[in-house]
C-alpha cells in the first residue's frame, strides 16, 4: 500500500486553509499567533502519527522488517536466522627445550598479537599426538613443535586472521613457549544477514510441498552458513545407476566437511526425502589447483603489494568454488586484474602446469594448492 504522506509545512498549510475556509472573517495566522501555534502543534502530532503508521507497516512484512522484527516475523513460520560460523585452522606450538614430553591441552587458548581475537585448541582424534587420557596433544621428547587445530572463540569473519598473527599463549601450558599460525584461519562467517534470510525464506515457501530437489537443497542450506551442495538422482556413491537413490555431495568450504556437518545434513535431508527412497550424504572429492602467473606492472608500481593482493584474491576465489564447478583459466586473469588495478598484463598463466581449464567430476571441488604469483 502506497501511503499519501505529508511533511510539516504541508500539514500546517492544509490545516490553515481548512480553518480559514470555515471562518466568516479573516484569521490571524502570522508566525507567533495563538492559532498558528495550535495548528503547528497539531501538525507535529500528525507527523508522529504518520511515523507510527510507517513503522507498523514496516514490521508487518518480511520484505521491510529488519533485525529482531524480521526474526519474530519468520519465527511464526518456524524459520530462524542461521548463526555465525567460527573460523578454524592450525597453529604450531613450540618449545625451546625438548628433554621430556609436553602436552598441549584441549581447550588451551591462544591469541593474536594485538589481543583482539582468541582461539581454543579443539579435539580431533585424527591429529598426530592426540591423547584422550592426557587430555591433549602430546609432544614427545626430542620434538620441538607440534601442529594442533584451533577454533575462534568468537564466531564470525573477524576470526579469519592472516598467517603469522597468532603469537600469544594465553593458557598456562607448562613446557610450551611459542605459538604461531603458519597459514591463515578460514571459514568464519558472520550471522546470517537480513537479505540472506529473506532469500532463504522464499526457498522455504517454495519447498512446502516437500520431497522435491528444492526441498532437499533448502534442508542442506538450513544446516549452517557457507554450505554448497550437489544433488544427483538415481545414482549411488560410485556414480553407477541405482533407481530410487539420490546422492548429496556437500562442502563447507574446507573440502573436507566434518562428521558433525555430514550427520547434521543427513538428518535434515531425511526429514524431507520422498517415502521409499534412499540417499547418501558425502563430502566432495578434492582436486588441488596449483596456479602460476606473471604480472605485468608499470615501473613505478609496488610489486610486492601487487603479488600479495593477487595471491590472496586468487586463493579466496578458488576456495569459494561450489561443488562440481570448474576452475576457468581466463577467470583467474580477471581476478588478478580486479585485485590490483595497476596490473597491466597477466602472462604465463597455468593451472597444474597446463594452460587449460581445470574440470572436476560432478562430486568434486577445487581447492587452492600452491599459488605462485611473480
Amino acid at each position: 500500500m502506497q501511503l499519501s504522506l505529508q511533511n510539516f509545512t504541508t500539514l500546517v498549510q492544509n490545516a490553515a486553509a481548512s480553518v480559514q475556509a470555515s471562518s466568516s472573517q479573516l484569521l490571524d495566522l502570522t508566525v507567533g499567533s495563538a492559532l498558528r501555534a495550535v495548528l503547528e502543534a497539531n501538525a507535529s502530532l500528525g507527523l508522529w502519527m504518520q511515523w507510527l503508521i510507517v513503522q507498523v507497516m514496516q514490521v508487518t512484512r518480511a520484505a521491510t522488517s529488519v533485525g529482531t522484527d524480521l526474526d519474530t516475523w519468520l519465527a511464526d513460520y518456524g524459520v530462524s536466522r542461521l548463526p555465525a560460523v567460527a573460523a578454524t585452522g592450525t597453529v604450531t606450538v613450540g618449545r625451546y627445550t625438548a628433554l621430556g614430553s609436553a602436552v598441549v591441552p584441549f581447550g588451551a587458548v591462544v591469541r593474536t598479537q594485538d589481543g583482539s581475537q582468541s582461539f581454543a585448541v579443539t579435539t580431533d582424534p585424527t591429529v598426530p599426538g592426540y591423547n584422550s587420557a592426557l587430555g591433549g596433544y602430546v609432544m614427545p621428547a626430542g620434538t620441538y613443535s607440534i601442529n594442533v587445530p584451533v577454533e575462534a572463540q568468537t564466531a564470525g569473519q573477524s576470526g579469519n586472521v592472516l598467517a603469522g598473527t597468532i603469537t600469544l599463549l594465553v593458557s598456562a601450558t607448562p613446557g610450551l613457549d611459542t605459538v604461531v599460525n603458519q597459514g591463515p584461519l578460514t571459514g568464519g562467517i558472520d550471522i546470517e544477514s537480513d537479505a540472506a534470510v529473506r532469500t532463504r525464506f522464499q526457498s522455504f515457501l517454495d519447498t512446502r510441498s516437500q520431497a522435491t530437489p528444492t526441498a532437499v537443497g533448502y534442508a542442506v542450506q538450513g544446516v549452517q552458513q557457507g554450505l554448497t551442495y550437489l544433488l544427483q538422482e538415481n545414482v549411488n556413491t560410485t556414480g553407477a545407476a541405482q533407481l530410487g537413490n539420490f546422492l548429496v555431495t556437500v562442502d563447507d568450504g574446507s573440502g573436507n566437511p566434518s562428521a558433525t556437518v555430514i550427520s547434521a545434513v543427513n538428518s535434515a535431508v531425511d526429514l524431507v526425502r520422498p517415502v521409499g527412497t534412499t540417499f547418501t550424504v558425502q563430502g566432495p572429492v578434492v582436486t588441488a589447483a596449483d596456479v602460476s602467473m606473471t604480472l605485468g606492472l608499470a615501473a613505478s608500481a609496488d610489486r610486492p603489494s601487487a603479488v600479495a593482493a593477487v595471491t590472496a584474491a586468487v586463493t579466496t576465489y578458488i576456495n569459494a568454488l561450489a561443488v562440481g564447478a570448474p576452475l576457468a583459466l581466463t577467470r583467474l586473469a580477471q581476478i588478478a586484474y580486479d585485485a590490483w588495478p595497476p596490473v597491466s598484463n597477466v602472462s604465463n598463466l597455468m593451472i597444474n602446469g597446463s594452460g587449460a581449464d581445470l574440470v572436476v567430476p560432478s562430486n568434486g571441488v577445487v581447492k587452492a594448492g600452491l599459488v605462485l604469483v611473480s
